[in-house]
């Protein structure tokens, strides 16, 4: 796979996987382990509001001793995620998620979301050459 190949593109054959605040955290990680992902974008009225990843459930809820069948997922989510633009590179996106420090970015077309990219996903060799510009981040709309 090419740097230069677009987010969307690369994401084009995966829907889109998410839940809204009002799942449980039980029922996020049900979906979660179902579809072999560790993050799911959080929907409400049509707009990202956050995501919910793994980490969330391990520190925000196991290691804070709270219960995942009671705790929404809008008390733990992780608010106002960086996000990334769908005609962005995977390079853009590397360069990103490393910057960053985090794993997980949702994808952004025109203030919709339509797809969550990993670090993971990112096949090896994809990475930009030192001093190349990373490109394409959105602000969370």
């Amino acid at each position: 796979m090419r740097p230069d190949t677009t987010v969307a593109a690369f994401l084009a054959d995966r829907p889109l996987r998410g839940v809204s605040g009002s799942f449980t955290v039980a029922s996020a990680c049900h979906r979660m382990r179902d579809d072999g992902i560790g993050a799911l974008v959080v929907v409400e009225a049509h707009r990202l509001v956050g995501i919910v990843t793994e980490r969330d459930v391990a520190v925000r809820v196991i290691a804070g001793h709270r219960d995942p069948h009671l705790t929404l997922v809008r008390e733990v989510m992780t608010r106002d995620p960086r996000t990334i633009a769908a005609e962005a590179s995977l390079a853009d996106a590397h360069a990103l998620t490393r910057v960053g420090g985090f794993r997980h970015l949702p994808v952004m077309r025109g203030g919709e979301v339509v797809g969550m990219i990993s670090l993971r996903d990112i096949p090896p060799g994809t990475a930009q050459a030192p001093g190349a510009p990373a490109g394409a981040p959105t602000d969370p709309a």
